[in-house]
């Protein structure tokens, strides 16, 4: 079996459930991390470490965008001292910058999908078909014809799971019955894994710190948002989807 020289993370922000959306955040927004396996183990991972050591003594920190802008649980350190706080945040923002990934994400606005079709789909699965239909695109482009993929997600119960992998395994067995039909999945091998938060994964908590800065771009365009604009060098060619 050729295993495919990159490797995918995906995190969302902001919940796939139509009713009664957060007025604040009405989006579901599902972001993938496209990374090079050497890049990843070589750079990525490494830095990430150095992060943890640097900022609390050990590296069992995993970092969650929502802690850290609240800044509580594991975070709660960053409210002691404004100076260590902007120092950390910029630590962040600079390995996000520097490190070698690529960033597709779909925005799903539930208001609005809500308004225009009277039985839509559920938001996590169309923002999955669009995420699938650019990775596969690019990993072609990358020259991975024929390898075994691995797309691995931050697991969410094992309901949820169940039912995202279904999703997944039709969509990749070009049987989803929506979508670009010209494009062909089967020409990669795909495989779902599904993790707990708390298996530390550096390439999940990189797709962590994405989506919301990107849901936010789409949800306010001209807030400042510094997050974004780092991300936005990071985007894959036309990586960016909002729905409908």
């Amino acid at each position: 079996m050729a295993f495919a020289d990159y490797i995918i993370f995906m995190d969302e922000s902001g919940s796939p459930v139509l009713e009664n959306p957060d007025p604040t955040f009405p989006l579901f927004v599902l972001g993938a991390v496209l990374v090079s396996k050497e890049a990843y183990v070589g750079d990525v991972v490494p830095r990430l470490q150095r992060l943890k050591f640097e900022a609390v003594g050990h590296d069992q920190l995993v970092l969650h965008e929502r802690d850290i802008r609240r800044q509580q649980k594991d975070f709660a350190f960053l409210q002691v001292d404004a100076e260590a706080r902007e120092v950390f945040i910029a630590a962040v923002n600079a390995i996000v910058a520097q490190a070698a990934f690529e960033v597709i994400a779909a925005v799903i606005d539930k208001v609005r999908l809500v308004a225009r079709y009277a039985d839509p789909w559920s938001p996590y699965e169309l923002a999955l078909h669009f995420c699938l239909e650019k990775l596969l695109e690019r990993l072609l482009v990358l020259g991975q014809d024929g390898r075994t993929v691995h797309v691995v997600f931050e697991g969410r119960g094992k309901r949820e799971d169940r039912e995202l992998e279904l999703h997944f395994r039709r969509i990749v067995a070009n049987e989803a019955g929506w979508g670009r039909q010209r494009l062909d999945f089967t020409r990669l091998r795909w495989e779902a894994i599904f993790t707990d938060k708390k298996s530390n994964s550096s390439g999940l908590q990189l797709a962590d710190l994405i989506a919301r800065p990107i849901g936010l771009k789409v949800l306010r365009p001209m807030q400042e948002n510094r997050a974004f604009e780092i991300l936005r060098l990071k985007l894959a060619p036309n990586g960016l989807k909002v729905f409908p």
